[in-house]
């Protein structure tokens, strides 16, 4: 079973827990959980009837960051061309953690499933993040 998708709009990296210091209780900020429920709706709509993965899972993540405003246009086409990385936020890891954190108990049944990640940050024209899940 494979699976490929893709998240268009800004990409948000995972962020940390917060604390209620009234009610001394955990919770994660709304930017993250608006973001995780975006990448389920995002799988769903291509998905509708999918089954849960069982096996031991690999995800493959190419994350396309939008190009500064002020970069000079000789650098625009390197950009593209995938000879220049991006090297702002939000973080490779946050950014498995985000989609790992989404599709947990939802395409598989634990992230421990997950044993290979292979995730690349690039330039695109638009923002926006494609994913590969598949079991080997």
């Amino acid at each position: 079973m494979k699976y490929e998708f893709e998240v268009v709009g800004k990409i948000v990296g995972k962020e940390r827990p917060r604390v209620n210091m009234y009610t001394c209780s955990v919770y994660t900020p709304g930017k993250t959980k608006d973001y995780e429920t975006l990448i389920q709706q995002s799988f769903k709509i291509k998905y509708p009837q999918f089954e849960m993965l069982t096996g031991r899972v690999c995800i493959e993540i190419v994350a396309y960051m939008s190009i500064p405003k002020n970069t000079p246009k000789k650098n625009i086409e390197p950009m593209l061309n995938n000879e220049i990385s991006p090297t702002k936020k939000p973080d490779i890891d946050n950014i498995e953690k985000s989609i790992l954190d989404a599709l947990n108990k939802f395409v598989f049944h634990d992230d421990n499933q997950v044993s290979k990640i292979m995730t690349e940050k690039r330039f695109g024209e638009t923002e926006k993040i494609l994913v590969k899940i598949y079991e080997y």
